[in-house]
């Protein structure tokens, strides 16, 4: 009797520990299942959400809430100048509406460089940075670069005209450059920086600081203005620079040579007339 106690308190003991144990296993498989469904869940990369183009929007076009949506971003290559919210782009219900200021596409983050403040237009104002002006610069076919010139380009201008020359005691003509790197905003009514059409500009607007206005109507009005385009990637500053007529074709200067006038030589004798003493001029023997 007591063995077969013996058998059947093995028997439970050995059930129950390995009741024990499938529990065990079923615990730990559902806490594994449990982290990697966790895991998958948690995103991979850190987003934020900002507002981008719905669809494409050009220069000058106002900014409305159909032409734009929020989306997740990733946050370590989010651009600066971004808008979080729609509330953030359009305060006051939109009140005050935004213009576009350069072109942007479908997905395209919606940047604070890209629109004008709320209430502003897409004018040459929101073009300006601040201590800068607006000036024009008459050109034509030769001294615009054949139409090459674009919103957003960078020019180099230069001064031809005459100057009095002190050693010649007459003019000498000259061209120098006056202003370097000068960034050009409008070409004619145009400040679209997408603008792709060639035609031969009238004017050209730059932004330059007060004294570069006063600098650059003295020199238009004295004489012409040329422009040269400075390539997109060109980092190098202008030196000065200066060409006149002598300097292009290679022409030294000749020393002048003062001529020598020998003083002719005057032969007198003195003779007495009464009380007074007379030179009288004689030809000279040597």
């Amino acid at each position: 009797m007591r063995g077969i106690f013996a058998v059947v308190l093995l028997v439970g003991v050995g059930l129950a520990g390995f009741a024990v144990y499938m529990a065990q296993n079923y615990i730990e498989g559902y806490q594994r299942a449990l982290a990697q469904e966790r895991q998958a869940a948690k995103p991979a990369i850190e987003t934020v959400d900002i507002m981008v183009a719905k669809a494409t929007m050009k220069y000058g076009e106002k900014l409305d809430p159909e032409n734009v949506v929020l989306i997740k971003w990733p946050k370590n290559s989010m651009p600066a100048g971004v808008f979080n919210s729609s509330e953030e782009l359009f305060p006051n219900n939109n009140s005050d509406a935004r213009h576009v200021l350069r072109p942007m596409e479908p997905g395209e983050p919606i940047m604070a460089i890209k629109i004008s403040e709320p209430g502003e237009g897409a004018g040459l104002t929101t073009r300006l940075s601040k201590g800068m002006r607006a000036f024009a610069i008459r050109v034509d076919v030769a001294s615009g670069v054949s139409g090459f010139l674009r919103p957003g380009d960078r020019v180099d201008v230069y001064w031809t005209g005459s100057v009095r020359a002190v050693r010649e005691g007459g003019n000498r003509d000259i061209t120098k450059l006056i202003q370097a790197g000068v960034d050009l905003i409008a070409i004619d009514q145009n400040s679209d920086v997408d603008a792709v059409e060639g035609t031969i500009a009238r004017t050209v607007t730059v932004a330059v600081s007060p004294a570069q206005v006063a600098a650059l109507a003295q020199a238009q009005n004295s004489g012409r203005l040329s422009l040269s385009l400075v390539g997109a990637a060109d980092d190098t500053i202008a030196q000065t620079i200066e060409v006149d007529q002598k300097s292009l074709l290679g022409i030294q200067e000749e020393e002048q040579v003062a001529e020598v006038v020998e003083e002719e030589k005057v032969c007198t004798i003195r003779t007495r007339r009464g009380a007074e003493v007379v030179e009288i001029a004689i030809p000279c023997s040597n």
